[in-house]
């Protein structure tokens, strides 16, 4: 189960994002990392299928059924956590394995709050748990420890390895550290003019 990236282009308007991006990722986390602006959430949407490469090729992300947390929480802001989660799980939500994660994550499904209340952390912790709850075979994480303390932080990050063991798991992140901490490899983007390129 690997994901192939080779020469990826992409530009908007004429003005180049992903210019000649070359990497391989395979079962486990594959760190992201690049300055803001080098085309790493374009690097996502590609894999996803929201987009399309103007040249270069991508094979083995289409076959693949993935699971994603975006910079933006995409919360029903009215429903709370356990609402939130059998809304985008539909027929897939199982109430007693929601908890459990929800609980693992500091975010008990008892409390009832409408996420609207929620500080800026515990939707991004809401928004990963529905991720990782979603039937997946891989998953693009775009910054899903943002606004995290350092406690709920290392819960997430815990939650991440037990919960996509084998999966190929694309993660965003501006923090060095995560590649230390999961042990993984970096596919490192650097802003070109008007965009960015691998490193």
């Amino acid at each position: 189960m690997e994901i192939h990236a080779a020469h990826v282009d992409k530009s908007y308007g004429g003005i180049a994002v992903l210019r000649d991006v070359t990497f391989s990722a395979g079962p486990g986390v594959t760190c992201v990392e690049g300055p803001s602006g080098s085309g790493k959430t374009t690097l996502l949407r590609l894999l996803l299928g929201l987009e399309k490469p103007d040249g270069g090729t991508i094979s083995g992300a289409d076959c693949l059924h993935w699971a994603a947390v975006f910079q933006e929480d995409r919360l029903l802001e009215h429903l709370d956590a356990a609402g939130n989660l059998r809304f985008a799980l539909g027929a897939d939500f199982r109430p007693r394995e929601a908890a459990q994660l929800l609980a693992e994550l500091g975010l008990p499904a008892a409390e009832g709050k409408p996420a609207g209340e929620y500080s800026g952390g515990m939707k991004r912790r809401l928004a990963l748990a529905r991720a990782l709850l979603a039937e997946n075979d891989a998953l693009a994480l775009d910054e899903p420890f943002s606004g995290l303390d350092r406690e709920s932080r290392a819960r997430a990050e815990e939650a991440v390895r037990r919960r996509t063991a084998g999966k190929p798991v694309l993660l965003v992140t501006h923090d060095p550290g995560d590649a230390a901490r999961f042990r993984a490899p970096v596919i490192r983007l650097e802003r070109i003019s008007g965009g960015c390129s691998e490193k």
